[in-house]
């Protein structure tokens, strides 16, 4: 019996195991996969309120030690059930189950990526699905952004402010964004909409050096020389396994405002698997703190 477990072992996740063993409650944490979350592949982190710069490995590694240090207990698995028994939590993984008073889901989300060849070995060298992480670094060189909705033009928006030149590619000729964000896209001098395109190749060794975009249409083909391609075409939230006992949005998030209590008494969330506007690592930090609080308060 734990007082809570926390599913994923991202920031949120193990921000929430830190408020709550610190609160004195015993925390089992629950990770398919490998501690850190998507920040572990961000070679720099510059935006988090007190840290100069760090990479995002060490930054991970500082939490999960942090975590485990103060009292925190880590298994390796993925969580396909969460079932409510008596006033107790079963959390049910693909060889066991574990019971508690409380449950915080940080299963965080995934990139929707392009699909491409290589896509993967250059993430973090030149490919980024966060330009308000990694836009400073491509400051005064050429970069593209891929996508049609808010995410895209406002990403194109803020590294036009630092960049030589910004690509937007969209697949269609026209946006899902604001139209006022739009129109103040289309002043800026050094951006360039391509539409009716997909990008159907990246080239590079060590780092990327150039894409190839096809015009839809006509099917002509164009190399772009850019040393960083954005990648804003949405993401998928991992919630699906608990579609059964909380309430998910059409997207597939978690229903939960800044309380991050969700429609089940005794479950929280925190972080990139709920609905937000904001999915920064700050924020995600934040939710962990808020849900672990929360949590503590629920279990009395």
């Amino acid at each position: 019996m734990f007082d809570i477990i926390v599913v994923g072992a991202g920031t949120a996740g193990l921000s929430a195991a830190i408020y709550a063993v610190r609160a004195g409650k015993s925390v089992l944490l629950l990770e398919q996969k490998n501690y850190g979350g998507q920040i572990i592949n961000t070679p720099q982190v510059e935006n988090y309120p007190g840290i100069k710069q760090i990479s995002g490995y060490d930054f991970a590694t500082n939490l999960y030690e942090q975590a485990i240090a103060l009292g925190a207990e880590i298994e390796y698995e993925k969580v396909i059930k969460i079932e409510q028994k008596q006033g107790e939590k079963q959390v049910v993984t693909k060889d066991k189950s574990y019971t508690c008073k409380s449950v915080i889901l940080a299963t965080g989300s995934k990139n929707r990526q392009l699909g491409l060849e290589r896509e993967e070995q250059l993430t973090g060298a030149g490919i980024s699905y966060c330009a308000t992480c990694d836009g400073i670094f491509f400051r005064g060189r050429e970069v593209a952004v891929v996508g049609g909705g808010n995410t895209a033009v406002e990403d194109a928006m803020f590294l036009s402010n630092y960049c030589s030149k910004v690509y937007v590619i969209h697949r269609r000729e026209g946006f899902r964004g604001e139209e006022k964000q739009l129109e103040a896209l289309r002043e800026k001098e050094n951006v360039e909409f391509v539409l009716n395109a997909v990008v159907t190749d990246i080239t590079g060794e060590e780092v990327l050096e150039r894409i190839c975009v096809e015009d839809k249409k006509t099917g002509e083909k164009r190399e772009l020389e850019v040393s960083g391609l954005f990648v804003a075409i949405g993401q998928e939230p991992e919630n699906s396994y608990f579609a059964d006992i909380i309430q998910l949005d059409q997207q597939g998030y978690i229903v939960a405002d800044e309380s991050c209590q969700t429609n089940r008494e005794g479950i929280f969330t925190a972080g990139d698997c709920r609905t937000k506007k904001v999915r920064q690592l700050a924020t995600a930090a934040s939710d962990g703190a808020v849900a672990a609080l929360a949590a503590c308060e629920y279990i009395g």
